[in-house]
């Protein structure tokens, strides 16, 4: 076992199969999500008054990963599974996890959900457990190594770049839910499921207080000023995953 308590196997599946091409099939890795897992940057108000926003997977973290993962490892190629879905949370997750996660078999699948969760209220945070839970259980049962990874914070302030009416309100509610400590308390809960299951955390959240407590203004580090973190931070993401790969 690792000083973290737990042995994460992925790092030695890429090495075999980097060192033994012929018989050791390339890892799969799943990422399974909200918006930022899908790779939702900005939003706009489109000409019917809808919210839209702009996809990018391209410069999602998942897609930031899988570069390092190819420089670290040039000879073996990595099957990515993007199951992140905008505006889901991790209770209506359970009822896609077969189709959009176990049908690959991945070796390893991130788990990554709170934001939207959290808006649910604390009346929400034992269903958003339950479900972490359902997840983790899951995926262990079908041979998945899994990680729980926290997310970015979201907005603290209404920012000057959002005009339209629509946007600001959504800003005001995920506000909200980051100034109560709503939030806090999601990933807090999450971390101790994820604990309770075996399941080592990657604590990007933690990452995203820090900078917050020596005066970071965070706000800036999002894409659409609310909750999507910009292409940038995703490389946060990335590099806090290969950590928690290598040190678990």
């Amino acid at each position: 076992m690792s000083e973290g308590g737990f042995d994460l196997n992925i790092l030695n599946k890429l090495s075999e199969s980097c060192a033994h091409p012929d018989t050791k099939s390339a890892p799969v890795i799943a990422f399974v999500g909200d918006s930022v897992t899908q790779g939702c940057f900005e939003c706009f108000v489109n000409e019917r008054g809808q919210v839209g926003t702009v996809f990018d997977s391209q410069n999602a973290y998942h897609s930031c990963l899988e570069k390092l993962l190819a420089h670290l490892f040039t000879e073996t190629p990595v099957t990515i599974v993007n199951a992140g879905i905008s505006g889901t949370t991790a209770r209506r997750t359970v009822k896609r996890l077969e189709r959009d996660v176990l049908y690959h078999k991945p070796d390893l699948t991130i788990v990554s959900f709170g934001l939207n969760d959290c808006l649910g209220g604390k009346e929400n945070l034992e269903s958003y457990a339950d479900s972490l839970r359902t997840i983790f259980t899951e995926l262990q049962k079908a041979g998945s190594e899994v990680i729980f990874m926290t997310e970015n914070m979201m907005a603290t302030r209404v920012s000057y770049k959002l005009k339209e009416e629509g946007l600001v309100n959504q800003a005001k509610v995920c506000i909200e839910a980051q100034n109560s400590g709503l939030l806090d308390m999601y990933f807090e809960k999450g971390k101790e499921v994820a604990k309770e299951c075996g399941v080592p955390v990657c604590d990007v959240y933690d990452k995203w207080k820090k900078l917050y407590s020596h005066g970071a203004s965070v706000t800036n580090y999002l894409s659409n000023s609310i909750n999507h973190p910009d292409r940038d931070m995703h490389w946060m993401f990335a590099w806090s995953l290969l950590d928690t790969m290598i040190n678990n």
